[in-house]
């Protein structure tokens, strides 16, 4: 079994962030933390460096369900990182388990064409590579629902619901909600062509289908998190919560709404 101590840091090498490791290193030995060389062995995995290095910690391990992930911000706080590599004082009290809490978050499960599935922390997003309206047939639970024109799609889960969501005007939500939301890139309303126009957030259980309409804008460009990826000739995309869930720890006096407050009020 795992030694519950081991752990594995994910960063890229600086002169800057090597140093201010070292001190944060000495203060693992002293509480009987021991650092592994491979995400494998370990049982708590620190990325160093915001949210996108959490999210590519994350998906370069595999989204695993047996261990830790902790973020650690070397610049400004973001919504996955409670602690910042030159606080060396809070991250000493985050290695005390009095004063920190473990949080569940929910991941989205992605399927393409019915072949290879994905996994999401943040959000997927489906987006048209050319300048042209996208077509995509949207289904929930086998009911057709709308046909949407526009340039693309974001499907968020609750932690993702700040990001790129939000940016589209898209709710803000919960992240102990088990849910998912759907949000529209720029739709096309008029007389003729009608979406909801608002974003529809589903709970969990439910299974959303994209289907592209193959009008020679069948070439995507679909995000996970923060990668991209190009897949030809994709015909359908299915979507749901994931019964796979990212234990994080997180500081008893930094929740959610603490995070909401400082980054946008």
């Amino acid at each position: 079994m795992t030694n519950q101590k081991n752990a594995y840091l994910f960063y890229k090498h600086s002169d800057d962030i090597d140093s201010k490791l070292e001190e944060v290193k000495k203060l693992g030995r002293k509480y009987d933390f021991k650092l592994v060389d491979h995400p494998s062995e370990a049982s708590i995995i620190a990325s160093i460096g915001g949210d996108g290095a959490f999210l590519q910690a994350v998906r370069k391990t595999h989204f695993r369900e047996d261990c830790l992930y902790i973020g650690v911000n070397d610049d400004s706080v973001g919504f996955y990182t409670d602690f910042h590599l030159d606080n060396l004082e809070r991250i000493e009290l985050g290695m005390q388990s009095e004063l920190i809490e473990v949080l569940r978050y929910p991941t989205l499960e992605v399927t393409i064409d019915g072949m290879k599935s994905f996994h999401c922390l943040n959000e997927f997003s489906i987006r048209s590579n050319i300048i042209k309206t996208f077509v995509i047939d949207v289904h929930i639970d086998g009911l057709y629902f709308e046909t949407f024109r526009g340039d693309g799609l974001v499907v968020s889960t609750p932690t993702g619901s700040t990001a790129y969501n939000k940016s589209l005007g898209g709710a803000v939500v919960d992240p102990k909600l088990k849910a998912m939301q759907l949000t529209e890139i720029a739709s096309v309303n008029n007389s003729q062509y009608r979406t909801l126009g608002a974003p529809l957030l589903l709970s969990k259980g439910r299974e959303l289908v994209l289907k592209i309409v193959q009008d020679g804008n069948d070439h995507p460009i679909i995000g996970l998190d923060n990668e991209a990826m190009s897949i030809r000739h994709s015909h359908e995309v299915r979507i749901k919560v994931s019964d796979k869930e990212i234990k994080t720890l997180r500081m008893k006096d930094n929740l959610f709404l603490h995070k909401v407050k400082r980054s946008f009020l």
